[in-house]
């Protein structure tokens, strides 16, 4: 016989109690600054081995870098900039021995009064050098770890292609014109010189310190264009000197 609630629905009898469907609640894990928290092994073994091969990766890269960076310099020295040594004093006082200046070498037009430094125009006569014993003398040169066969100098344009130069009692004039030259300073060079007319693509060029430098009027002679290396525009040490040129 079926028994019937109040609200008129039958119901099975002795049906079976329905089980509840929450989960019992977990453990919850421990927190760091639990004194019996344990960090897993897992991660502590993956930490060590991720630095250390991020150190065989740079060690097994570094050599690649060290090709680049000889690279970049080479290409520096070669067609930007360059760092060059003075060696004595005939640009005194506006370069001392022992200052060092960079020369920018993307440079191919000089005026009167521009500090160039340029090669040999009288070089002596080279070795003869192969193939491979030239790129690595070359190679030792651009690097400096070798000493050019032939020294640069370094001296302040004076007078340009087609001009005429001469110097009257210590003053300079070009094309009969006076040139002032603040940059000299002390004793005057009273000589006399010229007038002499500076061929096409050549200079006339002279040291600061007139009455020690070997210029366009003793020794070097005129300046081929091309012989240029380019024109030194800031002292870079020693630090007590350090400043633009020009």
């Amino acid at each position: 016989m079926e028994r019937r609630t109040g609200s008129g629905e039958p119901a099975e009898a002795n049906a079976p109690t329905p089980r509840s469907t929450t989960a019992a609640p977990r453990a919850s894990a421990p927190a760091a600054s639990d004194p019996g928290f344990s960090a897993g092994t897992k991660s502590d073994a993956g930490r060590p081995e991720r630095e250390d091969g991020g150190a065989l990766a740079f060690l097994r890269e570094l050599p690649v870098l060290i090709i680049v960076a000889f690279a970049l310099a080479i290409v520096l020295k070669t067609f930007v900039v360059q760092a060059f040594f003075i060696p004595s004093g005939s640009m005194e006082p506006t370069l001392m021995p022992g200052d060092r200046v960079l020369v920018m070498k993307a440079f191919d037009t000089q005026e009167r009064g521009d500090i160039v430094v340029f090669e040999d125009p009288k070089p002596g006569r080279q070795p003869d050098r192969g193939v491979i014993e030239g790129f690595l003398h070359w190679l030792s040169e651009g690097l400096g770890f070798a000493r050019p066969a032939d020294e640069d100098f370094i001296k302040r344009v004076i007078g340009l292609p087609g001009e005429t130069v001469e110097l009257r009692n210590g003053k300079l004039f070009v094309d009969g014109e006076l040139i002032e030259e603040p940059y000299l300073v002390g004793k005057p060079d009273t000589r006399d010189y010229g007038p002499v007319t500076v061929p096409e693509g050549k200079l006339f060029v002279m040291g600061d310190n007139r009455l020690n430098s070997n210029d366009s009027r003793f020794g070097l002679g005129f300046v081929p264009r091309d012989k240029v290396v380019g024109e030194a525009f800031v002292i870079i040490w020693p630090p007590s000197r350090v400043g633009w040129l020009r």
